[in-house]
């Protein structure tokens, strides 16, 4: 055996026994998020402060153009990084972000996100600071709106290095009262590693 093909297969054997040693490195299967667990987000989700919240927002920027939105979107991201930050203020300070935030707190560590859309993929209102304010060129946005009412994407999961777990997007359109017509969108992360672990209880 060659010096290289030595030091691969160690690099391999401790990759392994880290993978045994932390079941957290192992990716959990997608299928953990069955119909129950869309069920559930749909039930927070399908109530009036989320509809009203949506419907406004369709209001107040009912004819933006393309320019109009990235505009919005650069000021988001501008924000980001300064101290002063009047639109992300405005949004997580608003009611739909107090309620999504409420939500998240009383999963006890289920959900790491959530945010919801409007006709435009702006951000409506959100548990956490996103990175970006438009989420139209995206497939939580693309793969739920555009389709109708009870349209459902769940992403590849990720794993986060930071906190050692691994996520996982959920995406679902958003309906009117009448479960008519659709207005908006929703994405709540989940953290599969959590989940796998009640599920096993």
């Amino acid at each position: 055996m060659t010096y290289i093909q030595t030091k691969l297969s160690t690099l391999l054997c401790c990759i392994l026994l880290i993978t045994a040693i932390n079941p957290a490195y192992a990716q959990p299967s997608k299928s953990l998020i069955d119909n129950e667990i869309i069920s559930n987000i749909r039930d927070f989700i399908n109530t009036e402060i989320v509809r009203a919240s949506i419907k406004n927002q369709n209001i107040k920027y009912n004819n933006l153009s393309q320019d109009d939105i990235d505009a919005l979107d650069k000021k988001w991201r501008s924000e980001t990084k300064a101290d002063e930050k009047p639109l992300i203020s405005a949004v997580l300070s608003n009611p739909l972000s107090s309620y999504l935030t409420r939500i998240q707190a009383h999963s006890i560590g289920l959900y790491s996100e959530m945010f919801v859309m409007d006709k435009n993929g702006l951000n409506v209102g959100q548990s956490n600071i996103s990175s970006d304010f438009w989420q139209g060129d995206e497939g939580k946005f693309q793969k739920t709106y555009p389709r109708g009412v009870g349209a459902v994407f769940i992403d590849d999961p990720e794993y986060d290095d930071k906190l050692g777990i691994w996520r996982v997007q959920v995406n679902l359109s958003i309906a009117d009262a009448a479960n008519a017509q659709v207005i908006g969108a929703v994405t709540v992360e989940i953290n599969l590693s959590e989940l796998e672990r009640r599920a096993s209880i």
